[in-house]
């Protein structure tokens, strides 16, 4: 019943995520320390052994002289999502089953298997990191001990594990399988009419376990880069990028037969321009000029003067706001020195430099403004 009730909500969730289809894709091979996985079950077991044969026994499996619960726990890890593999233990409760009596049957064992697991889900239909449900059948063989008995005996088995995602760390188990085992396993060689042929002349047993695996470290896998895709995007960006460099170099090319048009226009336009008074800026009570960056255009200036031997008229002046008149005349016479030491520096002769002091203004708005001195074409 659980089995059923688990497939067919399983089956649901398949059918509700077939809707919503994801794309296929090829994913890289992780580090060998991602994608481990541990696993804790309940085990219910049922056990024929070749020693029954000929008493007539009852072969249901939910017979208490044949069957007993255990547990299982398992490591395993996935090498890709299709392949991985699982080192189990199983026990501890089992049954030699010689008669009709449970009692009589009690044994204790153990086995050790390692198991080769293949994710149908992910090989057929491909990977997706978000599928309820998981089919994964698996092969492999192992060793076992029936500890009542002191008896060891190696097996085969086989089995599906089905798995039903909680969370990206943690899926529900319910793992069905079948272990045939050398005929001594149950602890007798031989106790009444041995069958012949397999697998009535083996020991075996029936197992259904229900449990939880929790994912190690890394769960998931990554996409593998498409690398045709990622060329043809490549070359559309290389292609972008030369269409847009021609456009530029057209462009440049345009710029400059206007320049070359428009230069004598320029520079006539130039000269007019930089022959405007230029202001000088100064702090608050300070002959020192405030920002060298001021100097940039009375360079400019400088060389148009030169270029035409002109005279350079420097005015100097205070803020009428901040001192007296008397005060503010020799501050804008200071001001007004102070820029015309510049313009020697600069290569203008003292000769051609004319001196001003204009004393205290309130001309401009806001009042800070008038803490300057104008450099002008005379």
């Amino acid at each position: 019943m659980l089995a059923f009730a688990g497939v067919s909500v399983a089956g649901m969730a398949q059918d509700n995520e077939s809707a919503a289809p994801t794309m296929k894709y090829s994913v890289a091979t992780n580090s060998f320390w991602s994608n481990w996985f541990v696993q804790a079950n309940l085990a219910g077991s049922a056990f024929y052994s070749n020693e029954e044969m000929g008493y007539g026994l009852s072969k249901s499996p939910f017979k208490g002289f044949r069957n007993n619960l255990g547990f299982s726990v398992a490591i395993g890890k996935w090498f890709t999502p299709g392949i991985g593999l699982r080192t189990k233990f199983n026990g501890i409760w089992g049954r030699s089953v010689i008669s009709d009596n449970k009692d009589d049957n009690a044994s204790k064992y153990w086995t050790l298997n390692e198991q080769v697991l293949f994710n149908l889900s992910n090989m057929l239909c491909g990977y997706n990191p978000n599928r309820v449900w998981n089919f994964i059948p698996y092969i492999g063989a192992g060793i076992g001990r029936n500890m009542s008995y002191d008896r060891y005996a190696m097996n085969l088995n086989a089995g599906l594990l089905n798995t039903f995602r909680l969370s990206d760390k943690v899926a529900l188990n319910l793992d069905i399988a079948y272990w045939c085992n050398e005929s001594d396993f149950d602890g007798f060689a031989e106790n009444g009419p041995t069958a012949k042929g397999w697998p009535k002349s083996k020991d075996n047993i029936i197992n259904v376990e229900i449990g939880v695996t929790y994912n190690l470290g890394k769960s998931t896998w990554e996409k593998t880069p498409d690398v045709e895709a990622l060329k043809a995007l490549s070359q559309g960006q290389i292609d972008a990028l030369n269409a847009q460099l021609a456009d530029a170099q057209s462009e440049n090319a345009k710029l400059k037969n206007m320049l070359a048009n428009q230069k004598s226009a320029e520079t006539k336009v130039v000269k007019e321009v930089v022959a405007a008074p230029v202001s000088v800026f100064f702090n608050i009570g300070k002959s020192k000029i405030a920002s060298k960056k001021d100097l940039q255009n009375v360079k400019d200036l400088v060389e148009v003067a030169k270029a035409n031997n002109s005279k350079i008229v420097v005015t100097g002046y205070a803020d009428s706001k901040t001192g007296s008149a008397s005060w503010n005349q020799k501050l804008s016479q200071k001001r007004a020195e102070t820029v015309a030491d510049e313009l020697v520096n600069m290569g203008v002769s003292r000769d051609n430099i004319e001196v001003v002091a204009a004393g205290g203004v309130d001309t401009l708005s806001p009042v800070s403004y008038n803490r300057r001195a104008t450099v002008a074409i005379k």
